[in-house]
């Protein structure tokens, strides 16, 4: 028989792919794991808060639309002080990712407001949005993982409101190599990234949290029902890799076409083939340097702010 798509095992390793809806949950989704979520979280807000526990929310479909169940994974909880933790896994790029992650991170504060009630102070508990993405914004230093945001004021800095957080996680960004780790943040971050490639445990994750950590995600330890779960949630993740690499060749294929199109009636973008191909080279190499945002090398170069996406495109 032809194999197709349907009846191809996704190759299974050792431990959980953590960046799939199984292993995320997994691992940070139940009451008798949340030790290891609590650890995570301390480790993200080091200095700057100490959680010492957690209560998990009632799952709700928060997503706008059913699809985004399939790129989303989210885990709202309560920390004992009141705050509202929402941990969510993001693994396809999205249009206005970071609006909706403001929408959906206020809309917190928004349902605490009192329900009949005719006195409120507006007095509220802290939100906090954690996004682990599996892609990148699209200005960003390739170094660049990790983003705390807050409502600061512009010209001095200083914290203006401070019950509303944003963190977001690069994880393509993270490239530490595991002689180079020094902290238990990066240490989280590595495991993140590189779990389902593990043969066995590094060294420097010999510590009792992390040994936590690959126990429950053994692959052998996972019943029958489980290990169904976990390679549909495979699957899941394979087809959305395949569908992204499709539209990319795509792209990167009706990118060269009209190029060469233009090339050959010698207006691309009104600048001689040349100058063009000699503007794709400075492009290029600004990227290369990864210390300038689109604008600026749009502006380096003379050329549009497509133009800089384009060739961003076709070197990945």
């Amino acid at each position: 028989m032809t194999n197709t798509l349907r009846n191809i095992v996704p190759s299974i390793g050792r431990f959980i792919d953590p960046l799939t809806d199984f292993g995320f949950k997994r691992i940070f989704g139940s009451e008798p794991n949340k030790d290891l979520l609590i650890a995570f979280l301390n480790e993200l807000f080091k200095g700057r808060k100490v959680i010492k526990d957690l209560v998990y929310n009632p799952q709700e479909n928060n997503g706008p639309a059913k699809h985004y169940r399939k790129t989303i994974f989210d885990l709202t909880c309560t920390g004992d002080d009141g705050e509202t933790f929402i941990i969510e896994m993001q693994r396809a790029e999205q249009h206005f990712f970071t609006d909706r992650a403001v929408f959906y991170t206020a809309s917190k504060l928004h349902e605490q407001g009192p329900k009949g009630k005719k006195d409120w102070d507006y007095k509220l508990k802290e939100v906090y949005l954690i996004a682990l993405m599996d892609f990148n914004f699209d200005a960003t230093l390739p170094e660049k993982y990790l983003h705390r945001v807050r409502l600061a004021e512009e010209e001095t800095g200083q914290t203006f409101y401070n019950k509303l957080g944003l963190i977001f996680l690069e994880l393509p960004n993270f490239n530490i190599g595991e002689k180079d780790i020094k902290t238990d943040l990066e240490r989280w971050l590595y495991v993140l990234r590189n779990m389902s490639k593990f043969q066995k445990i590094p060294v420097i994750l010999h510590k009792r949290i992390f040994q936590k950590l690959f126990h429950i995600s053994e692959v052998s330890n996972l019943k029958k029902e489980e290990h169904m779960l976990y390679e549909r949630a495979l699957m899941e993740k394979w087809d959305a890799y395949a569908v992204k690499k499709t539209a990319k060749e795509k792209l990167e294929k009706a990118i060269e076409e009209a190029t060469e199109k233009a090339m050959e009636k010698g207006i691309v973008r009104g600048i001689e083939k040349g100058a063009a191909q000699k503007s794709y080279e400075v492009v290029k190499r600004l990227l290369s340097a990864g210390k300038f945002t689109i604008p600026e090398i749009a502006g380096f170069a003379g050329v549009s702010e497509d133009f800089v996406r384009n060739v961003k495109k076709r070197r990945k």
